[in-house]
């Protein structure tokens, strides 16, 4: 498969997965191998970053995945600077995954206050992967930033709903080129990882659509098959659609 590349770190899959809403630690590990991921995510501020206690980090290799720290659960540019600073000192990591929260029914980012939080975090030396709106003037803005990549929901977190926003998941990765464009939240099957794949997206992050599931093993695996179909298809380029029928086996030159 190709090459999928965000600040300079190559990664295998395009599939990046999160942590949370497993029920326990193993089936969390026992996911994240199935997955075929090799960067997941880890909320900073629902971990337990004691390692004298059993925490998520025991079960997570973080000789085989990189980490991710994310800022879910913050609802303030301070917050989310706070909490990726906490994971930094904590030697999680200088990556982050962030999140600033606008609205506690929708969980739709505050685009603004996610663009603040870039800027601060840009300038002490952080790889900001900001969660936010399909907006593609706020997404060239945190281009402009210094974002390493842009992640637009193709619904609502944890909504299972698929990609509701095609048109403009299209517009933005015609517009958004010079960093990789990663949906993240909304995808509830695999049906919905291809599409979002096809639709022209470098990756595809996802928890609940996993986690969720009524085999999180299983689901894993087919959202790996998933994303390396879709990824295939958008390389190979669709058939055009047409309103009537074309025949399989041409007419032309048949001897009658």
């Amino acid at each position: 498969m190709d090459s999928f590349v965000i600040a300079g770190k190559a990664l295998r899959s395009r599939l990046i997965v999160g942590t949370g809403k497993y029920k326990s630690f193993q089936e969390t590990a026992r996911a994240l191998e199935a997955s075929g991921a090799d960067m997941v995510t880890v909320a900073v501020r629902r971990v337990n970053l004691d390692r004298n206690q059993e925490s998520l980090l025991d079960y997570i290799d973080a000789k085989k995945y990189v980490l991710l720290p994310n800022t879910a659960g913050c609802y303030t540019a301070e917050e989310a600077i706070r909490a990726a600073r906490l994971g930094r000192e904590a030697g999680l990591s200088d990556w982050v995954k962030l999140e600033v929260i606008g609205d506690l029914a929708t969980l739709y980012p505050d685009v603004q206050a996610t663009l603040e939080a870039t800027r601060v975090l840009v300038k002490e030396g952080f790889t900001v992967l900001p969660y936010t709106t399909d907006d593609v003037i706020f997404a060239k803005r945190l281009v402009d930033a210094g974002a390493a990549a842009v992640m637009p929901l193709g619904a609502p977190i944890g909504s299972g709903m698929g990609i509701q926003n095609q048109a403009n998941m299209r517009i933005l990765r015609e517009m958004i080129i010079s960093v990789p464009l990663i949906v993240d939240a909304g995808v509830g099957t695999a049906s919905d990882a291809a599409i979002a794949m096809e639709l022209g997206a470098d990756a595809v992050l996802m928890n609940t659509g996993i986690a969720a599931a009524q085999d999180p093993i299983l689901m894993a695996e087919a959202m790996k098959h998933a994303v390396i179909a879709g990824r295939q298809a958008y390389l190979a380029g669709r058939m055009p659609k047409k309103l009537y029928a074309t025949a399989s086996s041409p007419l032309e030159g048949v001897v009658k």
